[in-house]
């Protein structure tokens, strides 16, 4: 883990390095300022204002490579050349600011630029080169610039495919959080909506018998105790997901604990009836974690929102498809079609496309909601 600790600091250095629009100035300053000195020493102070102009522009666009690459290509491969072509010494014969300029169109722009900037620079050395070297054969002319140019060019275009792969694997660790942190805010509201919804029901039982039926009220105050106990601890389980690494190592709920969400709703005074056909086998981790969420908020809505009720949960496991359906005899959709149940209704459609599964909800004709769920559940071979 240190390694790659070490490895993507290093990599952080060297994308700030080559895009540290300091750096570029800093690097220019100090060319150009050679450049100049090398002109007055090698010319014994009798060079004008042009060779000092031209000296100037071989290396001073270094600073603007990262906004104009191509144009700081070109502006230096002409400096150069013309300080040649003209008679002035200088460090401009080695090209050093030309291919600085190429490295940097392909490493900035799209191909097709960065090839006119690699003929641009390859026109411009094997210029330099003839003016230099005097009579030289055909492959020695093109070769050596050739080499020059295609290491420029090849480094450049591999360094940008590099910084643009981290860039997107950057982009999408953000992407990932941020859609974790969505997944774990629907956790909390489903698990906070259904326990909240158990206590202000009990508690309002207790409140309403307390002088009447003490046993009653001891027992509705009994599972307001359990239920807030139950909410904290799944709280904890979710919460505790922003600081471990594994989240596998934090259990999360599933069908497996469908008998105890149905008898806390029962003791709330909701009649729940569970059918289950098929045989039952397991589901993936996220898919079983869905079926539950589903079940848990369709029935608190219908402890919620659909007034004096029976439900009823059916579970069909077929060949490859897990059903789930949740039925309701109460006031249906009138209490349910706008506000925070609608938001729920979503929040389960978005879940259950997460696990390619398929969310239908709406009332039935004879009265009352139904909610059904499709999840992908292959047999076991």
């Amino acid at each position: 883990m240190a390694t790659a600790g070490r490895g993507g600091g290093y990599r952080g250095l060297v994308r700030g390095i080559l895009r540290s629009v300091q750096v570029d100035i800093a690097l220019a300053a100090v060319l150009t300022a050679f450049e100049i000195a090398s002109v007055a020493v090698q010319t014994d102070g009798r060079a004008d204002w042009v060779g000092y102009v031209l000296a100037a522009l071989t290396f001073a666009p270094i600073a603007s490579r990262q906004r104009a690459p191509l144009a700081s290509t070109v502006v230096m491969g002409a400096a150069a050349t013309a300080s040649l072509l003209l008679g002035y010494p200088g460090l401009s014969d080695s090209g050093a600011g030309m291919l600085i300029g190429l490295f940097s169109v392909a490493l900035l722009r799209p191909l097709p630029v960065a090839l006119v900037g690699l003929g641009v620079a390859l026109v411009a050395l094997m210029v330099n080169f003839a003016v230099l070297v005097g009579d030289v054969d055909k492959l020695a002319l093109v070769g050596s610039p050739a080499v020059q140019c295609l290491a420029a060019f090849g480094i450049g275009v591999s360094t940008g495919r590099w910084s643009r792969r981290m860039e997107r694997l950057a982009e999408q660790a953000t992407r990932a959080v941020a859609e974790e942190r969505i997944r774990i805010a629907h956790e909390l509201h489903d698990v906070v909506a259904h326990h909240m919804s158990v206590i202000s029901l009990q508690a309002g039982v207790a409140e309403y018998v307390l002088d009447s039926d003490r046993e009653v009220a001891r027992d509705a105050l009994a599972t307001v105790g359990d239920t807030s106990r139950a909410a904290l601890a799944d709280m904890r389980k979710l919460l505790a997901v922003l600081r471990v690494d594994d989240p596998g190592t934090q259990p999360q709920p599933g069908l497996s604990e469908l008998d105890g969400l149905l008898d806390r709703l029962r003791g709330t005074g909701l009649p729940v009836e569970l059918a289950v056909t098929g045989t039952r086998r397991p589901l993936p981790p996220g898919a079983d974690l869905c079926a539950y969420r589903v079940a848990q908020e369709s029935l608190t809505n219908v402890l919620k929102h659909a007034g004096p009720a029976t439900a009823r949960l059916d579970l069909d496991y077929g060949e490859r498809t897990l059903t789930l359906k949740i039925t309701d005899d109460g006031r249906g959709a009138r209490a349910r079609g706008t506000g925070e149940p609608a938001r729920g209704i979503v929040g389960m459609s978005e879940r259950a496309e997460l696990h390619g599964g398929v969310l239908t909800a709406g009332p039935r004709p004879e009265g009352g909601f139904v909610v059904v769920l499709r999840l992908p559940c292959p047999a076991a071979a």
